[in-house]
This record gives structure tokens, sequence and C-alpha cells, in this order.
């Protein structure tokens, strides 16, 4: 059976402690790759509706996050001991000319709120920033659509009868049996008046 001269055995198991070592972090080191969190980066703006059309408020502090909206305003949170987050609003995708909404809100104990917004209707991407954030602005999409609060005129045709005059618009109560009745009635008092003409003159 061969074997492994004593010296060449202790250089192999020595080169494997050493590989271990370099390749196990230190305990309370970040590993390899990731950076640290800084204060803020847990941080967020989330989109929140505002009164409008008989639509209440979503409350401040809300959990919710609302990708669809109409009138509405920026909820932050878990911002820390950051003191104030650079946000922008714009069209996506970008176009230029576009509609944009820009501003700075003020955070007391990591959180706060904008004011009520507008925006036209269409899809738009959210940006955000903070003196010391890691990695670089924060994003997110929406979308304004308040075409919902448009007034649905009822099913059902629209304007008079058809063309050719006497008809029965359709939007009226009548079945066709009724109709019918109605013509015949109109009938039967024709022949009636008719007879009664007669006997006046005699005949």
């Amino acid at each position: 059976m061969p074997t492994t001269p004593l010296p060449r055995r202790a250089a192999r198991i020595a080169a494997v402690t050493a590989l271990t070592a370099a390749l196990t972090p230190i305990t309370g080191m970040p590993t390899s790759g990731a950076a640290p969190m800084a204060p803020g980066d847990n941080g967020t703006l989330k989109i929140h509706t505002a009164p409008w059309d008989g639509v209440a408020r979503t409350p401040y502090g809300d959990a919710i996050d609302e990708p669809r909206v109409c009138r509405f305003y920026l909820d932050a949170a878990n911002f820390e001991t950051i003191t104030a987050v650079t946000w922008n609003i714009a069209t996506q995708p970008n176009v230029p000319g576009g509609a944009t909404l820009r501003g700075t809100l003020n955070l007391a104990g990591g959180i706060g709120h904008t004011e009520d917004l507008n925006l036209p209707d269409g899809q738009y991407q959210l940006t955000w920033t903070f003196t010391g954030i890691t990695g670089g602005e924060r994003q997110k999409t929406f979308s304004v659509d308040c075409r919902t609060s448009m007034t649905t005129p009822p099913p059902g045709p629209q304007g008079g009868p058809p063309a050719g005059g006497g008809g029965i618009a359709r939007g009226e109560a009548f079945t066709t049996v009724a109709g019918a009745g109605i013509v015949g009635l109109a009938a039967v008092g024709g022949v009636m008046w008719f007879r009664l003409r007669r006997r006046t003159h005699g005949a």
C-alpha cells in the first residue's frame, strides 16, 4: 500500500486549512459583494388615494401600496433618521414634454406625506433618493386613471323612431303583441265609424 511522506501530508493539510479559513467570513463582517445598510435604505414611498369623486382617502401610514389611482399622495415610512427625501414622477416610458412632478418631502421620525397630487391619465414612474442612500435611487411604477369617475349613460337606444314616420321607438315599453293590438283597435274603430256614418245618411 503506497504511503505519503509525512512532510508532503503536512503541507497538504496546511494548505486545506488556509483555504478554508480564507473562504469563511469573519463573524460580524459582511460577505463579499453585500454592502452594509445605511439609515433610510429600508424606507419607501407608497402611492395612496386622495379624496376624489366620493372616494375616501387612504389613511396616512397605511401599509397598502396602490398601483392604480386618480388623485393621490405619497406616503413615506421606515426612513429612520433621514429627514428629507427627494422624489420625482415622470411618464413611463419617458415622453419628451410629458407630465412630471417633483419635490422634497420633509420627514419626522422617518415618516411623512406630500400634499394631494394630480396628473393626467397614464403610466408613471416614481423615483426617490436621499443623502447617504446605498445603491442608487429607488423606483416604482403606477397608473393614474380617473375614467371611473365619469358618468356612464344608461344602456338603450338613443334618438327617436326609425325613419319613415309613424314608427314606435324601440326604447318604449311596447311588446310586439301590444303593438298589434293597438293597430287592430284602430282598424275596428274605422269600420265602426264608417257604418255609423252610413246609417246617419239613411243607407
